[in-house]
């Protein structure tokens, strides 16, 4: 029969058992101090100045997140100015990778204080993977936010200069968007893209004026250097409005001190055919669009006609199907600027369409998911003079825009004739554009009279003018004449994959709401 236990050895061994299991849940609760409090662990364990110290640094960062989490809620301007001050985002980094730090060594000192060495050795190793686990995830968290931060600010350093502020003209800010081929040598060279965004300072509503690249016979901002060189207009022979950066980079003389001639050229064009004043200017890279579309996850865009993306002897030629498609970066590209079956013209309204979309589709949530690719994609799209300091107030502006309806001016035929357009048709359909924007009743040009509006139709006799013309029934309980069958309207036109035609213009390209007709 097996020996008998000598008397109180079971309870001996029950006890050191249950002394083993008090000081590993001391030490794993030490642990979970810790990462809840940090410092508290220290302070109840005799090391008070340490203690104190963590406790009061984290309590401060808590009261001071909080508000900042308050303030940002309440004026969504803190949080933009703090996104976009270098500065600031330099001390954020630096005081994460500062907090993973002394919370990892507070992590360390927890377990020393938990005595590993008086506990099991299953205990001892389940603390270490505890302490392990904890402190890992804790710091490696910190750092990798430190990171974000780090990112952020080397975005705003690379994309944004440090010019001086420009104040809203006439309580809008104009901003001109161009695209252009990357390539040796093409970079910013004529532009196959310009459109300008002029944006309520106040509300955020935008109007997208698009001005087509092959426009002629132009003037320019009064007094400006190419105004000078061409007094009667832009009359080069062979030249359009897209060749203003080649001309002016081959007399960069003309533009001295400039840092970029061909876009201050072309800024001074279209300043002169608008009559708006440009407060900041866009150069997008068209090639490393693509790369934002994809950052963003792509982009949802009615297709109305197959569209083909590559040319027919590439082996990754096909076409966009009709319908309502989600389409990554090089589709999306393709949908933009495919030629095939299209004009200058339709290819100007699937870009506006694509522009839309883009603004609408891409929420702060998908933004700060995707932060990283969004800002490596975009150092390497966009070219700018906003300075850094005025980020903060475009990006408030862009949020306005979103919830609301973007209208659209595109200086195109049958309304414009783009080989020797109206200037003063033109500066009238674009303060009438802003003026509907902000709500004001568009001026009329002057020496015009407005037409007496046409007299309404009288009704039947004994009919209802709203009836449609149907006359009520006789007295008599005679039969009415039944209205004459209506023909059903016919579909839109759509050619390039837009909808209108060329003779009578393009929905997208003329519109108080581009998002209804795209």
């Amino acid at each position: 029969m097996p020996p008998v236990p000598p008397p109180g050895s079971q309870q001996r061994f029950t006890t050191l058992d249950r002394a083993q299991r008090v000081r590993f849940r001391r030490a794993v609760t030490l642990m979970l101090m810790t990462l809840v409090l940090p410092g508290s662990a220290q302070l109840v364990s005799g090391r008070r100045r340490v203690g104190r110290i963590a406790l009061w640094t984290w309590l401060t960062l808590l009261v001071v997140g909080v508000l900042a989490v308050v303030v940002s809620y309440v004026w969504n301007g803190v949080a933009f100015w703090a996104g976009t001050n270098t500065a600031l985002l330099q001390a954020l980094r630096l005081g994460l990778m500062a907090l993973a730090v002394g919370w990892a060594y507070l992590f360390v000192d927890a377990w020393r204080l938990g005595q590993p060495l008086t506990l099991q050795r299953q205990h001892r190793l389940a603390v270490v993977g505890v302490n392990g686990f904890l402190c890992f995830s804790v710091a490696g968290a910190l750092l990798f936010g430190a990171h974000v931060v780090g990112v952020q600010r080397d975005f705003m350093i690379t994309m944004f200069g440090n010019g001086s502020a420009v104040d809203a003209s006439h309580g809008r800010y104009n901003v001109l968007l161009m695209g252009g081929d990357s390539g040796a040598g093409r970079w910013g060279l004529r532009p196959d893209s310009m459109t300008v965004a002029s944006i309520d300072a106040e509300t955020g509503k935008t109007v997208l004026i698009s001005l087509p690249r092959n426009m002629q016979n132009f003037p320019f901002a009064e007094g400006s250097v190419m105004d000078q060189q061409f007094p009667d207009g832009f009359d080069e022979e062979g030249m359009y409005l897209n060749g203003l950066a080649t001309w002016a980079l081959d007399h960069a003389e003309l533009f001295k001190g400039s840092k970029n001639p061909g876009v201050d050229a072309t800024v001074q064009g279209v300043e002169g055919i608008t009559g708006l004043d440009i407060n900041y200017w866009a150069m997008v890279n068209l090639e490393g669009f693509k790369d934002l579309v994809d950052a963003v996850g792509g982009v949802e865009l009615n297709v109305r006609q197959p569209i083909p993306v590559g040319l027919p002897h590439e082996k990754t030629f096909h076409y966009i199907e009709p319908g309502v498609r989600t389409l990554g970066g090089h589709d999306t590209l393709w949908f933009a600027r495919a030629r095939e079956g299209s004009d200058d013209y339709s290819r100007m309204a699937r870009q506006k369409c694509v522009m839309s979309a883009m603004l609408h589709q891409v929420s702060p949530q998908v933004a700060l998911r995707n932060f990283e690719e969004i800002a490596g994609a975009s150092s390497a799209m966009v070219s700018t003079d906003v300075p850094r300091g005025e980020v903060d107030r475009f990006v408030d502006l862009a949020l306005k825009a979103r919830s609301q309806k973007i209208a659209t001016l595109s200086l195109v035929p049958p309304m414009i004739n783009t080989a020797n357009p109206d200037i003063e048709l033109v500066h009238a359909k674009v303060a009438a554009a802003i003026a509907r924007a902000e709500g004001r009743k568009p001026e009329a040009p002057a020496g015009t009279v407005e037409a007496a509006p046409e007299p309404a139709a009288e009704a039947p006799a004994g009919g209802d003018a709203d009836s449609g013309g149907e006359s009520a029934a006789p007295e008599d309980g005679g039969t009415s004449t039944p209205p004459a069958p209506t023909t059903p309207e016919a579909p839109p036109a759509v050619t390039g994959g837009s909808l209108g035609s060329l003779s009578t213009g393009y929905a997208a390209n003329q519109s108080e709401d581009l998002g209804a007709v795209c």
